[in-house]
């Protein structure tokens, strides 16, 4: 099922007294259960493309529609919200907070997501959720302790906790070598599986590509080649 359609997204962005289009007219479905790459070279608009899906930045112009609904048309609190409750986020660096353990990151986010769950849920939750990432052997270490490789599970585990519609993932391995990222790539498609999530990543690494279902390549804020 089709959860996620972008129409007609464009973006300029002014400089004094120059316009320049970023994206020009961008259409892109996304459905359950399948990870889907935007792929291209620096400048062609793949990271904006994908902060524009997320409700991170507006459009100049055209639709972000999200189950039924056009988020374009929505207040600034409205895709707050949905961003908390329906969006999970991984990125190239985890950006854990310093200051807290693994446990307390997720139990973060579940506040953040305002989640129903008492304590002991929530406590019972992380759990789960770190034991589908491997990492609730860590689940009382801080950041400093913890191998790139881990605190990008434990980002990722973040990302789901709060059993998101949409995980956007914008260079979720650049920070790794080859096998640490094979092994994260392996973990974002096996939960974009399990759980029948939307996946969006941006990605400029080509042997991440196997592990995806269709790639967007991009090219001067275009779409070149959409490949299934």
């Amino acid at each position: 099922m089709t959860m996620f359609t972008l129409s007609e997204i464009r973006k300029t962005f002014t400089n004094g007294e120059i316009e320049e289009e970023i994206l020009k007219g961008i259409n892109l479905s996304l459905k359950e259960g399948e990870v889907t790459a935007l792929v291209g070279a620096s400048g062609s608009g793949k990271s904006t493309l994908l902060t524009i899906a997320a409700g991170l930045q507006p459009a100049s112009d055209g639709k972000v529609i999200f189950e039924g609904n056009n988020m374009t048309a929505m207040s600034s609190e409205e895709v707050r919200k949905i961003r908390a409750s329906k969006f999970g986020f991984v990125f190239q660096f985890a950006h854990l907070v310093p200051f807290l353990t693994v446990e307390e990151q997720l139990m973060l986010m579940l506040d953040v997501s305002e989640s129903k769950l008492n304590k002991q849920e929530q406590k019972r939750e992380v759990s789960r959720i770190l034991k589908s990432v491997e990492m609730d052997h860590r689940k009382q270490a801080y950041p400093s302790s913890l191998s790139g490789g881990e605190k990008q599970r434990v980002a990722i585990a973040r990302a789901i906790i709060h059993k998101p519609k949409i995980l956007f993932a914008d260079e979720p391995t650049a920070s790794l070598d080859s096998k640490r990222s094979k092994d994260v790539m392996a973990l974002i498609r096996e939960l974009t599986k399990t759980l029948n999530i939307t996946t969006l990543m941006v990605t400029h690494d080509e042997e991440m590509l196997s592990y995806v279902d269709n790639i967007i390549k991009m090219s001067d804020g275009m779409v070149l080649q959409n490949e299934v």
